[in-house]
């Protein structure tokens, strides 16, 4: 079944306004899974004498997967095949590889479960809703020499889809509109940069279960540290925090958001 996927990004920023729509889709990648693995993957043919990193079996046994049955003129993936990622060279049974990705988005793209090396675009699993970014005249503790940038998160509940934990099943939206802040200097615009683009690959949030109150189906945070307080750090999520700008950089760099991605559009589309 298909769901559409649509993002608003309203920037409000220095006394003018620009209203962008970004559509993405879990469907973006037709491709089928065995294509994914071959395309980031080849077949090595000595099997070092190592585990596999997902099954703990050696790879010299085949993998305990059974292979899945294939369309018509596809090629299938035997158990005992091995291989490794064609950029981090990490080897393990290649139909394990196979069974993690169809657990997962299928979004046409593979994280090495040894070193986190991503291959491809990740998107996430993020519902719909609304990111909007505001200047603000006030410093932040710790960052007298500028101004700081807000941005509101608003998501509405909804239907989970075919994505999510339990499909067809309302999810709750806690806390939200959600409002976070940066130091409006060339690091902390950087980072507003990278978390524009980790939102449109819904990276931000996800449907799960919250880690504070228990509750399950609903709206949490998905990794990506944002500070909530604007001017103490009583809680943890405020300033002054001298590492935060660089700590969030590494989680963005861990969902495959870094630099790279600002030097070349993106592949979501827009109108």
């Amino acid at each position: 079944m298909f769901f559409p996927f649509s993002e608003v990004i309203e920037l409000c920023w220095r006394y003018f306004s620009v209203t962008t729509v970004f559509s993405s889709s879990l469907l973006a990648s037709a491709q089928r899974p065995e294509e994914v693995i071959q395309r980031y993957m080849e077949v090595v043919a000595g099997v070092p004498d190592e585990d596999c990193i997902i099954c703990m079996d050696q790879l010299s046994n085949p993998s305990g997967y059974e292979t899945p049955p294939t369309e018509e003129g596809g090629q299938s993936i035997l158990p005992e095949t091995v291989g490794k990622f064609i950029k981090c060279g990490h080897t393990l049974h290649m139909l394990c590889m196979l069974a993690m990705y169809n657990n997962g988005t299928k979004d046409g793209s593979l994280q090495c479960p040894s070193c986190k090396t991503i291959y491809g675009e990740k998107t996430g699993t993020q519902p719909k809703g609304k990111m909007e970014i505001y200047s603000i005249a006030q410093s932040l503790p710790g960052h007298p020499d500028c101004g700081t940038i807000q941005i509101i998160y608003s998501i509405p509940p909804g239907i989970q889809g075919p994505e999510h934990p339990n499909p067809g099943q309302l999810y709750t939206c806690r806390g939200f509109p959600r409002f976070c802040f940066l130091p409006d200097n060339d690091k902390g615009r950087k980072v507003l940069e990278l978390l524009k683009v980790a939102w449109m690959r819904r990276l931000i949030f996800t449907v799960g279960t919250s880690s504070t109150t228990g509750e399950p189906d609903t709206v949490v945070w998905n990794g990506i540290h944002h500070k909530t307080e604007m001017m103490s750090n009583l809680s943890g999520h405020g300033y002054p925090d001298p590492n935060y700008l660089d700590n969030v950089l590494s989680e963005l760099a861990s969902q495959g958001v870094t630099e790279d991605c600002l030097k070349a559009p993106s592949s979501s589309s827009s109108s």
